[in-house]
């Protein structure tokens, strides 16, 4: 790896506040900052960094870019959106102020919360910038509110009760981020009311093209990428939609596209399992029978 591709790591909020040109936070392991405050340190511009600690930012303009991965997301249209520790990001050279708020929380905090298992089921953590959540007026107030909550928390002397404050109003907002994502994927259904066609033709095509003997099992992240969304957030939407993940879309075009070699070729049953991509027959002969309560043979005997 270059050097110029290895991220600078923080592993404190103070740390990053002081090359944000910011002030010390008012909590070690929490802070919210107005974005119109961040000078970002010429040193860093155009490198890129990693934050060992939780970031969640409401956004409503400017043309500052930010890279995520191999995306630029600038912000136009507003939104909120949620870095997890150890996801590397760069900052471009601002050309103009990102207005906002954003609430750096490290692990530390929610350690001995219930967030702090909860934390891993927030899907949305491992979105896309791209997939950013677009809020209603209603919903954005709803957001501030508890973005302000936190703010006059912090502002308090820190006492026993400030912990367990913080992190109650934090599982709140990701809660409350949580129901309008998926309000988000139901609004959102119209424009994308033709995935599950995409998703079935990517399918049946990899299967009977061939791809599936020479590059194995369609993986979730294959079949997200090639319909541009990150695996998480396909996930989700799926399951919105449908109540069932990409992973299990998979398995149930798998199985039908099994069912039909098995009764229409003469292929054998390790034969199908290999064309489907299985490297093991009793894989395959596992997760039909898993599937369908009868295995590959006999299903295959049920139509002679």
């Amino acid at each position: 790896m270059k050097a110029e591709d290895i991220p600078y790591i923080y592993n404190s909020i103070s740390e990053f506040q002081r090359d944000m040109s910011l002030p010390k936070p008012l909590h070690p392991l929490m802070s919210v900052v107005r974005l119109e405050d961040i000078q970002f340190n010429a040193e860093r511009i155009g490198t890129k960094i990693a934050l060992n600690f939780y970031k969640i930012s409401f956004i409503e303009g400017g043309n500052r870019k930010i890279r995520y991965g191999q995306t630029y997301f600038d912000f136009d249209e507003g939104g909120l959106f949620f870095i997890s520790p150890g996801q590397v990001i760069s900052v471009g050279s601002p050309t103009e102020n990102l207005c906002g708020l954003t609430i750096y929380l490290h692990p530390d905090l929610i350690r001995n919360h219930s967030l702090g298992k909860k934390i891993k089921d927030y899907g949305f953590f491992s979105y896309s910038i791209v997939e950013a959540l677009h809020l209603s007026e209603k919903e954005k107030n709803i957001i501030l509110g508890l973005f302000h909550q936190i703010q006059m928390e912090l502002d308090s002397a820190i006492d026993t009760f400030s912990q367990e404050l913080l992190a109650s109003y934090v599982e709140l907002l990701l809660d409350y981020s949580n129901r309008f994502y998926t309000r988000q994927f139901i609004t959102r259904k119209t424009a994308h009311n033709n995935l599950l066609d995409k998703l079935d033709m990517l399918l049946s095509d990899y299967f009977q093209s061939g791809k599936a003997l020479h590059n194995g099992l369609p993986t979730v992240q294959f079949v997200s990428e090639q319909l541009n969304f990150s695996s998480d957030y396909l996930s989700d939407m799926l399951r919105t939609y449908t109540g069932q993940s990409t992973q299990q879309h998979i398995h149930n075009k798998l199985i039908e596209v099994a069912k039909e070699l098995i009764s229409t070729s003469n292929l054998t049953i390790a034969e199908v399992a290999y064309q489907l991509g299985f490297e093991h027959p009793q894989s395959f002969t596992k997760l039909f029978k898993q599937k369908t309560d009868l295995s590959p043979m006999v299903f295959r005997h049920s139509f002679n």
